[in-house]
């Protein structure tokens, strides 16, 4: 080969090899809608998830069920395949179902949240969140609301409730949110838990304190400290509370954004809506986050 014909070939390589990086960086770029698998589990979720539980579900049904309806065909239109309830929630469980149906079952991402009131019957529980969700089947079911530092032996029974629903495919994978530190610091090294559900933002607004209920500004620090313990041992990790409650503004929603994946590094993150303009705003908000 003469020299002129070697450097043509040396070129070509460099270029080939460029332009086969730049497609790789392509590929991996991460967005909104971007698939991650929940830890130990086998459940695969976008990074972004319509909730409906804003002040305890009242914000979506006072939008009513066709403003809920158009939010959640708006949101699975822009990519979004991950969508969570709760018992706690009332009536947004039904409007929920309600808006999803229609749409394939296998399409989507469903999580519930029960709540592990003594003297009820697990079983008989879970079975009624499934009707009052219209599905055969969650694919995540969370314990909900954990905010004792003795919840993982108190729960035992719902625990093993839930592994039966799993066996019966009434149940995919399973998990808790959890309120408050007592609580949060059980949540590494519990070997039940497949997902936790846990608060995070920048400003620690709504966040984990040593009183789950105190209106103080969380533990920041601390909080992080266990998110990644959590993560380091296998754990999915679901945040919530990105936006304060509401009470942030714009720039505090981008930068509540960043701070869950690029500094707590959780795997998706939910927040309630009550317009398709907060749908697309979040959109932008994670997307500028992953990029």
């Amino acid at each position: 080969m003469d020299a002129i014909s070697r450097r043509n070939f040396l070129k070509a390589g460099v270029a080939a090899g460029a332009l086969a990086g730049v497609s790789t960086l392509h590929a991996e770029r991460q967005t909104h809608a971007s698939l991650v698998t929940l830890g130990k589990s086998d459940v695969k979720v976008t990074r972004l998830a319509l909730g409906t539980g804003s002040f305890g579900g009242r914000i979506q049904q006072d939008i009513g069920q066709e403003g809920l309806t158009k939010l959640v065909r708006h949101a699975y239109d822009r990519g979004i395949r991950f969508f969570e309830t709760a018992e706690s929630y009332g009536q947004s469980q039904q409007m929920l179902a309600t808006a999803l149906k229609g749409i394939p079952r296998e399409s989507y991402v469903l999580m519930s949240k029960v709540e592990t009131v003594p003297g009820t019957d697990p079983r008989a529980k879970l079975d009624q969140l499934r009707r009052n969700s219209d599905t055969e089947y969650f694919d995540i079911m969370l314990l909900h609301w954990q905010h004792t530092g003795t919840w993982p032996e108190d729960t035992r029974h719902w625990q093993d409730a839930i592994l039966e629903a799993e066996q019966k495919k009434a149940i995919r994978s399973h998990g808790a949110s959890v309120h408050g530190l007592p609580a949060l610091r059980r949540v590494p090294g519990m070997d039940w838990l497949q997902i936790a559900m846990i608060r995070v933002n920048h400003k620690g607004v709504r966040m984990d304190a040593e009183e789950h209920d105190a209106d103080v500004l969380g533990n920041v620090n601390e909080v992080l400290e266990h998110v990644k313990q959590a993560r380091q041992q296998g754990m999915g990790i679901v945040s919530m509370k990105l936006i304060g409650e509401g009470v942030f503004n714009h720039e505090d929603r981008q930068r509540a954004m960043r701070f869950a994946f690029k500094t707590a590094g959780v795997d998706s993150v939910t927040v309630g809506y009550k317009s398709t303009a907060e749908v697309d705003e979040a959109i932008d908000n994670i997307d500028l986050a992953l990029a």
